[in-house]
């Protein structure tokens, strides 16, 4: 695997990369998380023989940060848009966690021929979350305390024992980098006002590109509730949906394997599994 810094357009990011086949799978991480979050995955996707890239999101990682950037769905619509079109990608089979799968889908709307398959894994932006959750999720975006860290850890965790002093130590700094205060207040603004005008389930299930999907949940999820995945299987014509037990909002980091092994039969077949 290597590490390298790409532009998008005027945007500065950091790239993880596995693999060097001709088909690109790429990786999209939620709120507050970062490329390295997919580092149980990359290698594996890319021994099936893909070319694997994940990314920071602006305001995430190693990314830019600051002010000067669109903080939400559509302004990181545009950015991975302009990513793979600086790279020369004609197309990729997108994988997105939580709102890395709320951009992934709205790519897909935006630009279907971008979109060789779609897998949504504890997918947010497929219906409106309502006023409460909204505000929920602005608060907790904003709060990149100590404390505040640990819990947000434990939340996305169904068994957190794993989660170390050093773990929140690098979450902590990443998250209080230069720019980072400015970024987080103006996604969590977004989260507040606007996000909720964004859901993306309707016009994907009325897409009339063909686009595989799949759906992978965490059958503990408590950020988005499995309930979710069901209601999305339903609206999207009933695509497959994968649950990995005794896992909650990151089935990736905490059963890479049985996430890695769903993945590579979807992207073999890019059907029902």
């Amino acid at each position: 695997m290597i590490s390298y810094p790409a532009g998008a357009g005027s945007t500065l990011t950091r790239v993880l990369e596995a693999g060097s086949g001709s088909e690109v799978v790429l990786f999209l991480h939620g709120v507050g998380a970062r490329a390295d979050r997919w580092r149980n995955n990359l290698s594996t996707i890319a021994a099936a023989g893909y070319r694997c890239i994940a990314l920071d999101l602006p305001g995430h990682g190693f990314a830019q940060k600051g002010p000067d950037f669109p903080y939400g769905v559509p302004g990181y619509a545009d950015f991975i848009e302009s990513f793979l079109d600086d790279q020369r990608i004609a197309s990729a089979d997108f994988v997105g966690t939580s709102l890395g799968a709320h951009i992934a889908a709205t790519v897909a709307c935006r630009r279907p021929a971008l979109a060789r398959s779609l897998t949504l894994v504890g997918a947010t932006g497929l219906f409106p979350l309502g006023a409460e959750a909204c505000s929920n999720i602005a608060n907790r975006i904003v709060d990149r305390e100590r404390p505040g860290i640990e819990r947000k850890l434990k939340v996305v965790m169904y068994d957190d024992s794993g989660i170390t002093d050093d773990m929140i130590e690098e979450e902590w700094a990443i998250n209080n980098s230069p720019g980072s205060n400015e970024a987080f207040a103006k996604l969590a603004d977004y989260f507040r006002n606007q996000i909720d005008s964004d859901a993306v389930g309707e016009r994907l299930a009325a897409l009339d590109a063909p686009i595989p999907k799949l759906l992978v949940w965490g059958g503990q999820d408590r950020s988005v509730p499995l309930a979710i995945g069901h209601k999305a299987q339903e609206l999207l014509k009933k695509v497959p949906l994968r649950i990995i037990p005794e896992t909650a909002h990151a089935p990736y980091v905490e059963n890479p394997q049985a996430f890695n092994d769903i993945l590579v039969k979807f992207l073999k077949t890019r059907s029902a599994i």
